[in-house]
């Protein structure tokens, strides 16, 4: 099994930072892509926020682009994301994503962390 764990969550004002932590565990052979999505409150989607390949290619979601950093650090089995310049509607739970192959079938498959919140008011 594998567990993903997001941290760093929390209340800030417009205009704020947060940094988000996402930890991978468990049977790893390797990870391929690493994304964070997002659901508002009141939305049954998840939005994409970011992803990240193991040679640091990203994409951004057009809503976080210029103002959110997605990074990785492959030997600690983990992403990050940097948000700057938050918007109250930047307001949701954040969730960490990973296409992980198994140490023990060789198989991939996507996991979902647990989710962090985020709320951004005055």
């Amino acid at each position: 099994q594998v567990q993903l764990v997001e941290s760093g969550g929390g209340l800030v004002q417009p205009g704020g930072s947060l940094r988000l932590s996402c930890a991978a565990s468990g049977n790893i052979f390797s990870i391929n892509i690493m994304g964070w999505y997002r659901q508002a409150p009141g939305k049954q989607q998840r939005e994409l926020v970011a992803t990240i390949t193991p040679s640091d290619r990203v994409n951004y979601g057009n809503s976080v682009a210029g103002r959110f950093t997605v990074s990785r650090d492959n030997a600690k089995n983990s992403a990050y994301l940097q948000m700057n310049n938050l918007k109250p509607e930047d307001t949701a739970v954040y969730y960490c994503n990973a296409l992980v192959r198994s140490s023990t079938t060789q198989n991939y498959r996507y996991y979902w962390g647990q989710g962090t919140q985020v709320t951004v008011s005055s």
